[in-house]
């Protein structure tokens, strides 16, 4: 299970004040022998609410040191793909958050208290919506099964300093120093190593069979699992460092067997049904193609290869809005939007219709069209995330600045952990010559990027501004000032 990773493959500078906090954490509650217990072992050792505390840090830490994607429809179907999976994964607490990088590598992770990413290079990987689930509710079990606390617990017996060895270690992998990170963990376990690899293959066996009864309870193919990790296997067999994925989530045959077998043996009692045909969902070919145009070179080849292969399949709607997607690159974009309304009868989700017809339309400057059709959409459903966002940035584009900065505003309240929400929020703030709110917008994206010294500066900036008009406000700003500092000096302890 990988919790922290830097996108340059180095290690995360912040990472060393992390790994305080956690043996702070984790020390104190060890101690603490005396608390009762929650349900499990690993309770006593890290509760859910620390763990919680523990996924805020990581949190943090994730959004300074990786980039993550800025594609709306993305991010949203990627958002309620999850929340749907997550009501068959038997879930003790809500997902906090849902991450997707900005990363073509195939990589997905789970931490503490409730967060799940994905690169896109998963979706690039996945070849359809059955194999993407398998990796994510594979994820899912790791945090349902709570296997941070329990890999915790396996350590109590260990020594504060080995301890200490095998925190670091553990964020030095989850960095990207993948050597790095297993030359330290070999050398804090010395005589224990095999138990704790034994533990973690372990734990990654259970990831499986858990997230295999997922897929069941879900109503997708339970096949796709071992057939995604033996795609994973042939594809990197020969390479010299294989993607983050598979140096987290170590494959072998044994568990490709494993998953094989268990999916075989949901069709025993009617064996007929393990030939059944698993429709894919369009949509995710659509996400798919979007993470495939995004790290495309070169939109006008794009156009050709989806023109040649449209020759073979005409009626194909991923082609199709694949192409559209190339035509909008290269500028053409009356061809671009007749392709994209000639979806709207097949494309099931109205919003991701709409918004990407919306998108090519500000694409094209149509923006009294973009935002006619945005405002429809968004009477229909009021405050929706992509919806939201590309009205703004019609609105932007419009030089509507007073207008996108309330739409951005309210939209922060419903994702107040969106840094891309609170990014533009700023921008916008700025070009409709509103200083205060510039500050107030750019302390909390520093705030959530881990960076508390700089919020505070920003909250200090907001706070000399509207002392004389605003004294509601600048009592509000002064608490959070005094907050955060406390928030540091923990931190320093």
């Amino acid at each position: 299970m990988r919790y922290c990773t830097n996108h340059s493959g180095g290690v995360c500078r912040p990472l060393g004040k992390l790994a305080s906090l956690l043996l702070c954490l984790i020390g104190s509650t060890a101690a603490a022998q005396d608390l009762p217990s929650l349900g499990d072992g690993a309770s006593r050792i890290v509760s859910p609410q620390m763990e919680r505390r523990i996924g805020e840090a990581f949190l943090r830490q994730l959004h300074a040191n990786l980039p993550i994607t800025e594609d709306v429809l993305v991010q949203y179907y990627v958002e309620q793909h999850m929340q749907s999976l997550a009501q068959h994964a038997q879930m003790h607490e809500a997902l906090q958050s849902i991450i997707v990088v900005d990363n073509p590598e195939i990589n997905a992770f789970a931490a503490p208290g409730g967060i799940v990413g994905i690169n896109l290079g998963l979706l690039l990987y996945a070849q359809d919506i059955h194999e993407y689930s398998s990796v994510v509710a594979h994820e899912f079990a790791h945090i349902s099964q709570r296997h941070f606390a329990r890999g915790i617990e396996e350590r109590q017996a260990s020594s504060v300093p080995m301890l200490a060895s095998m925190i670091a270690a553990l964020l030095v992998g989850a960095a990207g120093g993948g050597e790095a990170g297993m030359a330290a963990m070999s050398a804090a376990q010395a005589a224990g190593q095999s138990n704790q690899l034994r533990f973690s293959r372990e734990r990654e066996s259970e990831a499986d069979r858990v997230g295999l009864n997922t897929m069941r309870r879900a109503n997708l193919d339970p096949n796709a699992m071992s057939r995604m990790f033996e795609r994973m296997q042939n594809a990197y067999r020969f390479t010299s460092r294989p993607p983050e994925f598979l140096l987290t989530h170590p494959l072998s045959e044994t568990r490709i067997s494993d998953a094989r077998n268990q999916a075989r043996d949901f069709f025993s009692d009617n064996p007929q049904s393990s030939n059944r045909n698993w429709p894919d969902q369009l949509e995710y070919q659509l996400v798919r193609l979007r993470a495939k145009q995004h790290f495309s070179k070169s939109p006008k080849a794009d156009v050709f290869d989806y023109q040649e292969r449209l020759q073979q399949t005409p009626d194909d709607p991923a082609l199709q809005y694949g192409l559209a997607l190339a035509l909008a690159k290269t500028n053409e974009h009356d061809r671009a939007l007749q392709l994209m309304r000639g979806l709207g009868a097949k494309i099931s989700s109205s919003i991701f219709f709409n918004a990407s017809l919306a998108e090519l339309m500000i694409a094209a400057q149509q923006l009294d069209a973009a935002q006619t059709l945005l405002q429809q959409q968004l009477e229909i459903y009021p405050d929706n995330f992509p919806l939201t966002m590309l009205y703004a940035q019609a609105l932007i584009a419009d030089k509507q600045y007073v207008a996108a900065e309330s739409v951005l505003q309210t939209q922060s309240k419903f994702r107040p952990l969106d840094t891309n929400v609170w990014f533009l929020l700023a921008e916008t703030a700025g070009l409709a010559s509103n200083i205060t709110g510039v500050h107030l917008a750019r302390a909390e994206y520093f705030y959530l990027h881990g960076a508390l010294h700089r919020a505070i500066q920003h909250l200090e900036y907001a706070q000399r501004l509207v002392r004389k008009s605003n004294p509601v406000l600048e009592t509000k700003l002064a608490q959070r000032i005094q907050d955060l500092r406390t928030s540091i000096r923990m931190q320093n302890s």
